[in-house]
This record gives C-alpha cells, sequence and structure tokens, in this order.
C-alpha cells in the first residue's frame, strides 16, 4: 500500500487555515466600523483562509487544497457542534457570564448553516478558479490569478451566507450593501497582503520544491482520499 506524505509547510499552512476559519466565526459575533464603513471583526481574519487557499492551490494543487477545506469545515463544524453543546448545560448558579458566553458561542443554527454552506462554496471556487487559471496561463500572472479567484470566492461566500443568515430580518437594499461591502474589503484585503502573499509562495516552492499544475484532474470535491 502507497503511503500519502505532506510536507511540513503545508501542515503549517494547514493548520494556520483551520486556526484563521474558527477564529474568524467567533469574532463575527462583534460588528465594527471603520471610516463609516460598517463589517464583522471576522473581517480582520476570514480574508487569510483564502490566502491560505491561494497558497495550497498554487503549489500544490486542487487536490490538497480541496483536502484542507474539508478539514477546515470539519474543524468548524465540531467548534459549532461542541458549542452548542456547552451552551445547552445549565450554568453555576454563581455564575454571571452566561449571556454574554451564549452571545459568543451559542451560535443560531440559521447563521451555522449559512456559515457552513458559503465557506464549502466560496473555497472550493477559489481553488478551483485557481487551479484552471493556473494552467490557462501555464503559471504565469500569479497576482492576477490570486485576486480574480478570491474576488470569485468571496463574493459568492457572501451572496450565500448573508441572504440565508440575515434574509427576511434585514431590508433587502441594506442585504445588498452588506453583500458588496464585505466581498469587496475582502478581496481589497487580499490586494494590500499580495506582496507578503508572493514571497510566501515563492519560498514555499523553493523549500518545498512543488509547483503542481492540475492537468487530468478530477474536480468531483468529493473525492478527498485522491490526492
Amino acid at each position: 500500500m502507497q503511503r500519502t506524505t505532506v510536507s511540513v509547510p503545508f501542515m503549517l499552512l494547514g493548520i494556520l487555515f483551520n486556526v484563521c476559519l474558527v477564529a474568524a466565526n467567533l469574532l463575527e459575533t462583534k460588528v465594527i466600523q471603520f471610516a463609516g464603513v460598517t463589517a464583522t471583526a471576522g473581517l480582520i481574519v476570514f480574508p487569510v483562509s483564502y490566502i491560505i487557499n491561494d497558497c495550497i492551490a498554487e503549489v500544490w494543487g486542487f487536490k490538497k487544497a480541496r483536502l484542507i477545506i474539508w478539514s477546515g469545515f470539519a474543524s468548524n463544524f465540531l467548534v459549532i457542534a461542541f458549542a452548542q453543546i456547552a451552551t445547552t448545560l445549565p450554568a453555576a448558579p454563581y455564575w454571571n457570564g452566561e449571556e454574554a458566553f451564549n452571545f459568543v458561542f451559542g451560535l443560531a443554527p440559521r447563521i451555522a448553516i449559512a456559515s457552513l454552506l458559503a465557506f464549502l462554496v466560496g473555497s472550493f471556487l477559489n481553488a478551483y478558479v485557481m487551479s484552471k487559471m493556473k494552467l490557462a496561463s501555464q503559471g504565469k500572472n500569479f497576482s492576477l490569478r490570486a485576486i480574480l479567484s478570491t474576488l470569485v470566492g468571496e463574493s459568492a461566500d457572501s451572496l450565500i451566507f448573508f441572504p440565508i443568515a440575515f434574509g427576511g430580518l434585514i431590508p433587502g437594499n441594506e442585504l445588498l450593501i452588506m453583500i458588496m461591502t464585505q466581498a469587496v474589503l475582502k478581496s481589497l484585503y487580499e490586494v494590500i497582503i499580495l506582496p507578503i502573499t508572493i514571497c510566501i509562495v515563492r519560498y514555499i516552492k523553493k523549500v518545498d520544491g512543488s509547483d503542481v499544475f492540475d492537468e487530468h484532474i478530477s474536480y468531483n470535491v468529493l473525492k478527498v482520499n485522491d490526492l
């Protein structure tokens, strides 16, 4: 039986990817405002997951990105599940933090479903676009590919998350503004941090010796064991 191995850089990026996703979900409970623009605090860290997704898809290809995306989904699902269990347990009579705890960890099922579904669709679209564009460009124009793939993924994420999570609770025009704002801000995040992303990708390719082109592969998102 052939053993499948992964490199240390891949493992570290995978861990960071999972940490960013879990942190983003927790930070989503705070609404922030900067320069008149309102967003959730998850904006601080969530775009990093797309940057990591870009790096993994660029260096190791779609198949490894698929594995990491599903691991991120599993991590998010487990954290949400454990949090729901914790919020249902009776609190000690002398503890005064129940309301605050439930506010942070008591994610409504509607928002939890919206978050998980939006993450899956957005992340897989991001990896797919990056993979296909790399083939079409013969590995050139990484900056353009990273920006466009992130824009597609983030837009899909916002288009799915906000209507499911807040549809009927927020006026339609406000919902549309939130969708556009989140997608644009997260994509701008990618542009601003792009020089760092380029350096990381170049370094990993040099150290790891990997630069995968996804020729003749299956893009079936369920083929997790196909590495």
